[in-house]
């Protein structure tokens, strides 16, 4: 599959560190990055502590590892970045040899792991990745620009059939919906499952036209149906067939849908079927809707079609915080008063919570604007609105002195703290531009 890029197509510059000292992969990424110029810079980091430094302070979208360079223990530094994954929520992308396998099965599952890549197929799949990423930055993972997704957010992919892509879209989808609260850990475990079963099934059944039984006796030659599917692909007429996914996100859930240029199946004998071995493959679509309970196809079987529900809490609470006092307000219930002294800020773990001044409602905050009252509690003024829970709320109250105190202990915070009002600062400035 060929691309063409310019520089146009990639709107600022993102530099993202490669935790690695191996000299030859590292030139390869770079003359990778080149053909994406200046969308992604890397920035090479051969220890632990200065990849922690670089994470801490930067908090880089994504960043890449390599987890069999011997000179760097990946799954130690993996363990400090997860110590706190409230602030370290960015994407990771690993390269691996095959020999470490087993090894890449260790990292926790709350990892934000974009994608592995084994070394063998890293050039071309390292390409894929960037591509992906830089098509689709709506859905990247800065807390600054989620917070700016205010409503719906609706947009498409289309993908050929390789399986590493599949992999990669549904742990950037998954992974978004986590990083935005609307999902707990387990439920994006859930969708990324879904999202990659029902992929893979309309690249190979669909797209390449691989029957059950094709399958079957492939895999107990081969081991893997990945040849099969790439000697399918050199047909022009399979090959240049895509896979469309479609997403649409609200507040209260989030909608799927995944087509394929295939001539369909008999969907219905096969969402009842107990009769394939989850010792085998053949159950997708049973998995599926053991982790999903709304699955539906059109009548042809080529597109498939689901939804899940959001939850409404914060899924990490800021470390730093940990020791501060929760409070649970109740359905009214005034939280800050307007001109009152200030002396704190609020964590918004859970629920909404309506901002009203001079009596007329500006804004309603949930956990995605993460924090409530810190214009006031920064500045030392008198508060400038009422904030009135609507419903059951839970908050985290924090004083000024453990605020102070913990940036102290870990002065990343300040930085991610003054990354977020620079950035309310800015849209509200895009707001004024476009009443005036």
């Amino acid at each position: 599959m060929s691309y063409t890029r310019n520089a146009a197509d990639h709107g600022t510059m993102r530099r993202f560190p490669v935790v690695s000292t191996d000299s030859e992969l590292n030139d390869r990424i770079t003359r990778i990055c080149g053909k994406f110029n200046p969308a992604f810079v890397p920035v090479f980091l051969d220890s632990i502590s200065s990849a922690l430094d670089y994470v801490r302070f930067e908090l880089p979208e994504f960043q890449l590892i390599h987890f069999s360079d011997t000179a760097i223990d990946a799954l130690d530094l993996m363990s400090e970045i997860n110590e706190d994954p409230w602030l370290h929520y960015g994407g990771i992308i690993g390269v691996h040899s095959q020999k470490d396998a087993k090894q890449i099965e260790e990292i926790p599952r709350h990892a934000n792991i974009i994608t592995m890549i084994p070394r063998a197929e890293f050039v071309e799949t390292l390409f894929r990745v960037l591509y992906i990423l830089s098509q689709n930055r709506q859905i990247l993972f800065q807390r600054e620009i989620q917070t700016d997704l205010v409503g719906t957010v609706s947009g498409s992919f289309e993908m050929d059939n390789d399986p590493y892509n599949a992999r990669t879209y549904a742990s950037l989808i998954s992974n978004f919906l986590f990083n935005r609260n609307y999902l707990d850990i387990d439920m994006r475990d859930r969708l990324n499952v879904s999202l990659f079963e029902l992929i893979m099934n309309a690249i190979e059944h669909g797209n390449c036209g691989i029957s059950y039984d094709e399958k079957t006796e492939f895999i107990k030659q081969h081991g893997d149906i990945l040849p099969l599917i790439r000697e399918r692909c050199r047909d022009p007429k399979i090959g240049n067939r895509l896979v469309k996914i479609l997403y649409h996100i609200e507040d209260e859930r989030s909608a799927f849908t995944i087509e394929d240029k295939g001539d369909g199946f008999d969907w219905r004998s096969r969402l009842n079927d107990e009769s394939v071995s989850l010792e085998s493959h053949g159950y997708g679509i049973r998995m599926t809707r053991h982790y999903i309970q709304d699955l539906t196809y059109n009548d042809k079987g080529n597109v498939a079609s689901f939804q899940v529900p959001h939850q409404k809490e914060a899924n990490a609470r800021p470390q730093i915080f940990a020791d501060q006092e929760t409070l649970v307000v109740g359905d009214g219930e005034v939280v800050f008063t307007e001109g009152e002294e200030s002396d704190d800020l609020c964590y918004i773990v859970s629920g909404k919570l309506d901002v009203l001044s001079g009596g007329h409602l500006v804004a309603t905050l949930t956990p995605d604007d993460l924090f409530l009252g810190e214009m006031s509690f920064l500045l030392g003024n008198r508060r400038s609105a009422t904030v009135i829970s609507r419903g059951e709320s839970t908050l985290v109250r924090v004083t000024k002195n453990a605020f102070v105190s913990g940036i102290r202990r870990q002065p990343q915070y300040g930085i991610f703290l003054a990354r977020l009002l620079a950035h309310r600062l800015s849209r509200l400035n895009r707001q004024v531009a476009m009443w005036s």
